[in-house]
C-alpha cells in the first residue's frame, strides 16, 4: 500500500494507508486549517485498497481538484487540492513517499506542542474503528517497563494474560508519549504544558503524571474545573491517585492509559459506538415500562426511535442518557458503562429535549454566551468562548440570526439553536426528543437533514420522533411496541416489509388492535434479529476498578460564586428584555397600594382610637386594621405572583444545565437575589403609598423617628416571604396552568390569617396554625409599631391582648425574625424539591 506525502503551508504529513485522515477547522481533526472558507469537517483522505481518495463532506465552499469542484475523486502524487476556493483556497500538494515513515506529530489530534526535554513522542498506526458490539481484536501486549519484570503486569490483567484491556473497543491509540524516568508530564490547554490538549473542556493547567518509587505512576489534579477522572470517577480536586496498569485516566475528550513506560492517548473525536443491553425499567407496583430493550449503534449513525403512545420512548431516552438509569441492563458508550462512569461521560453527551432549552427573551448569541459561560472552565477567556460560539453558529448556518431574539425565530430555527447550545462542548452522542413536534413538513425535513449532517460529521445521533416522513435518511430504525419492548431494529427501508404493511398508520393500528400480541417474540425469532441484534452481547464491557459510590461527586466547571454571578446576569437580562413583566412589576404594587387610599382618611387614622363625632366617645379604630389588611394582601399577592411560575417555566432548562454541572444552590440563590430585590422594592412601594398619606406615630419602636420605614419593613419582608412561598409552589407543580389556582388559594389563606378579620389569639388550634402564615407575622409587626392592642382591641374581650401586637421592641423583633425564618424554611424545601428534577444517577 503506497504512502502519500501531503504538504500544506510549510508543514508535511506522511499519510499511512491503514487509516483515514480528516481535514477541516475542527481542532480534533487530523489536519487542521485556520481559514474561514474551510468547513468544520471539510473532507477526508483515505486509501480504498486500490488508490488514495479524497471525499468532500458536503462542505459549504467545496473541495477543488484541477479547478473543478468534486464530491469524491482519486488523487495521487503530483495532484493539487484546494479547499474552500478553486484559486486561492488552502492548497494541498501531494507527492509519493520514498520510504516508510510514521505520520508527523501534526497528524494526531491534540498532539503535544512545545514538549520539554526528555519527552519523546510517536504516533502509531490507527486501525479503522469497528462497531461497538463486535468482538474486539486482541490487544497489543504491554511493553515491559524499564526496571520492572513483565510478570509484574501480567498478573494484574484478568485471566493472567499480558494484554492490556481495550479502552474504546478495539481502537488503537491516537498517539502515545514516551515517559522519561523521573520527569513530570503536565497536561492542559496552555502551550507551556508538556502535553497540550486543545479542548475547551480542559483547564489551562489540568493535571500531571508523576513517576513514583517502585516503577509506578500517579495522576495529580491541578485544581481543574471539569475534573480529572480515573476509571470514570473524579479524583479530589487538587488530589492525586496512584495508577495501575489497567487504570484509565480521562481529561476532557482525551483518555490516557499507561502501558509499560509509555502513555497511550485515545482522543474521542465523536466517532463512537453506542449500545443498550437488556434495559428494563420497573416502576412502583412492579409495572414494567421497558422490557429487555437491546440494540447496538455503529459510529457516525443517525437512529430514529418511533412507536405508539405508551411504548416507553421517553423512558428509553432517559435510560440511554443516564437521566433515569434502567433498573436492569447497561448502556455502553464505546464499551464503557455509562451509568458507572456518568461523572466523566456526561460531558460527551448532548440532549435536546422536546421543549426548547433556551431563554426565548434573549438573542441567539446572548443565550449561547451564557450557556458557554456556565459549561466551559472558569479559566476560559471570553475570546475563546466567542470563537467557539461563532464556529457552531456557522456550522449550523445560524450566524445570520445571531442578533435576533429566540422568540422571533421559526420553529425549525429555534430547534437549531437548541442543537447549537449542545454542540458547544462537542458531544459525541446527541439525543433529541421530538425535535420536529409542531413543525410543518418542510421544517420537519430541514431538521432531519440537519441531524443527518451532524451524523455525517462524525457524531452519533439518536432522535425520538412521531414523524415518519423522513425515516429514509436514517441509518437505523428502532420501533417500540406497546409495553416498552422492541418490535424492530434495522434499516428503515426494510421495516414496513418486516411488519407486512404498506404504511406506518397500518403498523400503529396493528399495535393498538393487537396489544397482547408478542411483538418482541416475533422480532427475536426473525432473520432481521439475527442480522442486526443477535450479537449485541458479543463484546464484554470494559472491566475496570471502580471507586466506592461516595466518591462520585462530579466537579463543576465554574465555582459557586462564578455560577451565581452568571445566573444573576442572565436572569436580569431576561427580565430586562421582557417589557410586559417590567411594566407589571411597577403597576401591580402601585395599584394595590392605591386601593388602601379609598378608605376615608378621617376614619383611617393609625395613631389612636377613633372618636364618635356625635357622642365624643372613643371607639375601636377598625379602619386601621382594614388599611393594614389591604396592604398585607397586596404584598402577599405581588410577591407570590412574581415567583409562582419561575421554576416551572425553566424546569427543562434547569434539568439540562444541572446535568452539565450547574450548582443547585447557585441556581436557587440567583432566583432569590433577583426576585427578592424586585419584591422588596415592590413592598416598599406598597408601604409608602399606603402609609405616607396617613397620620402615623411620631416615634417607632426600633427606628425612632423613621416610623414610616419601620412600618414598611414588615410589608417588604412579607413580600419576600410570599415570594419564597411562590417558589415552593413553582417547584411542586407539574404544569404552569396549576400555579394560578394555587396562587389564589395562597392569597385567600393569607387574608384569613392576618388577624384583622377575627381574633386569632386565644382560639385553640387556629392561632397555632396561623404561625405558619407570613401575613400573621407581618401584620403583627406593623401592629406592634401602631399599638394595635390599644387602637384596635379585642372586641369580645378588651382585656385580652395579642402578645404579638404588644407595643414593644421585643415583640416587633420576634415578628420580623419569624418572617425571615419562614423564608429560610421555604428556601430549604425548594432546594429539596428541585432535587427531584435532576438526573437520577446524580442523586444516588
Amino acid at each position: 500500500m503506497p504512502e502519500l506525502v501531503l504538504e500544506t503551508n510549510g508543514r508535511t504529513w506522511t499519510l499511512d494507508p491503514s487509516r483515514p485522515y480528516t481535514l477541516g477547522r475542527d481542532p480534533q481533526g487530523d489536519i487542521v486549517f485556520d481559514d474561514a472558507r474551510v468547513s468544520w469537517r471539510h473532507a477526508t483522505v483515505s486509501f480504498n485498497g486500490r488508490s488514495w481518495v479524497i471525499e468532500d463532506h458536503g462542505s459549504t465552499n467545496g473541495t477543488f481538484v484541477q479547478g473543478q469542484r468534486i464530491g469524491q475523486t482519486e488523487i495521487g502524487p503530483g495532484s493539487a487540492v484546494h479547499l474552500g476556493n478553486a484559486t486561492d483556497g488552502p492548497r494541498l500538494n501531494l507527492s509519493g513517499a520514498a520510504a516508510t515513515a510514521q505520520p508527523q506529530q501534526q497528524a494526531a489530534p491534540y498532539a503535544a506542542q512545545g514538549a520539554g526535554a526528555g519527552w519523546a513522542q510517536q504516533a502509531p498506526q490507527q486501525q479503522a474503528p469497528q462497531a461497538g458490539w463486535q468482538q474486539p481484536q486482541q490487544a497489543a501486549p504491554i511493553p515491559q517497563q524499564q526496571g520492572a519484570p513483565a510478570e509484574q503486569y501480567a498478573q494484574k490483567v484478568p485471566g493472567g494474560g499480558a494484554g492490556a484491556p481495550p479502552v474504546y473497543g478495539d481502537r488503537s491509540p491516537t498517539t502515545f508519549h514516551q515517559f522519561a524516568i523521573g520527569n513530570v508530564m503536565r497536561i492542559g490547554r496552555a502551550l507551556e504544558n508538556e502535553l497540550v490538549v486543545s479542548d475547551l473542556q480542559v483547564s489551562r493547567h489540568h493535571a500531571e503524571f508523576h513517576s513514583v518509587p517502585g516503577g509506578r505512576f500517579e495522576i495529580r489534579d491541578l485544581g481543574s474545573h471539569n475534573g480529572t477522572y480515573v476509571n470514570g470517577q473524579p479524583i479530589p480536586k487538587g488530589g492525586s491517585i496512584q495508577l495501575g496498569p489497567n487504570d484509565i485516566v480521562g481529561v476532557g475528550h482525551s483518555t490516557f492509559r499507561i502501558v509499560g513506560d509509555r502513555l497511550e492517548e485515545f482522543v474521542d473525536t465523536g466517532e463512537v459506538s453506542f449500545s443498550a443491553r437488556h434495559l428494563t425499567v420497573t416502576v412502583d407496583g412492579g409495572k414494567q415500562i421497558l422490557k429487555d430493550v437491546s440494540f447496538g449503534v455503529p459510529e457516525k449513525s443517525l437512529i430514529a426511535v418511533i412507536g405508539p403512545s405508551g411504548s416507553g420512548k421517553s423512558t428509553l431516552l432517559k435510560a440511554l442518557t443516564g437521566y433515569r438509569p434502567a433498573n436492569q441492563g447497561e448502556v455502553l458508550y464505546d464499551n464503557r458503562n455509562l451509568y458507572k462512569q456518568f461523572a466523566e461521560l456526561r460531558q460527551r453527551i448532548g440532549l435536546v429535549p422536546q421543549d426548547d432549552i433556551l431563554h426565548k427573551e434573549l438573542t441567539v448569541k446572548k443565550a449561547l454566551k451564557y450557556a458557554a459561560k456556565l459549561r466551559f472552565p472558569a479559566d476560559t477567556t471570553a475570546a475563546e468562548r466567542d470563537a467557539r460560539i461563532d464556529e457552531v453558529l456557522r456550522e449550523l448556518k445560524l450566524d445570520i440570526h445571531k442578533d435576533k431574539k429566540v422568540t422571533s425565530l421559526s420553529g425549525g430555527q429555534r430547534k437549531r439553536v437548541s442543537v447549537a447550545l449542545e454542540l458547544l462542548t462537542k458531544p459525541s452522542l446527541i439525543f433529541l426528543d421530538e425535535p420536529t413536534s409542531g413543525l410543518d413538513p418542510g421544517m420537519d425535513r430541514d431538521v432531519m437533514q440537519l441531524l443527518r449532517g451532524l451524523a455525517d460529521d462524525g457524531r452519533t445521533v439518536l432522535v425520538v420522533t412521531h414523524s415518519v416522513a423522513e425515516l429514509a435518511i436514517c441509518d437505523k430504525l428502532l420501533v417500540m411496541a406497546p409495553g416498552g419492548s422492541v418490535a424492530y431494529f434495522g434499516p428503515p427501508e426494510e421495516a414496513l416489509n418486516f411488519f407486512g404493511y404498506d404504511t406506518w398508520a397500518d403498523v400503529f393500528s396493528a399495535f393498538e388492535n393487537y396489544r397482547d400480541y408478542d411483538w418482541a417474540g416475533r422480532w427475536k425469532g426473525s432473520q432481521h434479529y439475527q442480522m442486526y441484534a443477535a450479537d449485541i452481547d458479543a463484546v464484554a464491557p470494559q472491566s475496570v476498578h471502580m471507586p466506592p459510590p461516595q466518591a462520585m461527586k462530579p466537579p463543576k466547571p465554574q465555582g459557586w460564586g462564578s455560577q451565581l454571578m452568571t445566573l444573576i446576569r442572565r436572569y436580569v437580562a431576561v427580565i430586562a428584555s421582557d417589557k410586559g413583566f417590567l411594566a407589571l412589576t411597577v403597576i401591580l404594587p402601585a395599584v394595590l397600594g392605591a386601593v388602601s387610599l379609598l378608605i376615608d382618611h378621617n376614619r383611617g387614622l393609625l395613631v389612636n382610637e377613633a372618636v364618635n363625632p356625635r357622642t365624643g366617645a372613643h371607639v375601636p379604630n377598625g379602619t386601621a386594621t382594614t388599611v393594614l389588611l389591604i396592604l398585607a394582601v397586596g404584598a402577599c399577592f405581588a410577591g407570590a405572583a412574581n415567583s409562582v411560575r419561575e421554576l416551572i417555566k425553566e424546569r427543562v432548562i434547569y434539568e439540562r444545565e444541572r446535568a452539565t454541572g450547574l450548582s443547585r444552590s447557585a441556581y436557587l440563590m440567583s432566583k432569590v437575589v433577583v426576585l427578592g430585590a424586585v419584591t422588596v422594592l415592590q413592598g416598599l412601594m406598597v408601604g409608602v403609598i399606603g402609609f405616607s398619606s396617613r397620620e402615623i406615630p411620631d416615634q417607632g419602636l426600633v427606628l425612632g423617628s423613621s416610623t414610616l420605614f419601620e412600618l414598611c419593613l414588615p410589608i417588604m419582608a412579607l413580600g419576600f416571604s410570599s415570594m419564597m412561598f411562590g417558589l415552593v409552589i413553582s417547584s411542586l407543580v407539574k404544569t404552569a396552568e396549576k400555579t394560578m389556582p394555587l396562587l389564589v388559594m395562597f392569597a385567600i389563606i393569607q387574608v384569613v390569617f392576618t388577624g384583622c378579620l377575627f381574633t386569632l389569639h386565644g382560639t385553640l388550634g387556629v392561632n397555632e396554625f396561623s404561625y405558619l402564615m407570613p401575613s400573621r407575622w407581618a401584620v403583627a409587626a406593623a401592629g406592634a409599631t401602631l399599638d394595635f392592642n390599644n387602637i384596635a382591641p379585642n372586641t369580645d374581650d378588651p382585656s385580652s391582648t395579642d402578645p404579638l401586637w404588644n407595643h414593644e421592641a421585643s415583640a416587633w423583633g420576634l415578628d420580623m425574625f419569624a418572617l425571615i425564618v419562614l423564608g429560610v424554611v421555604c428556601g430549604f424545601f425548594v432546594a429539596r424539591f428541585l432535587r427531584r428534577h435532576e438526573p437520577e444517577v446524580m442523586r444516588k
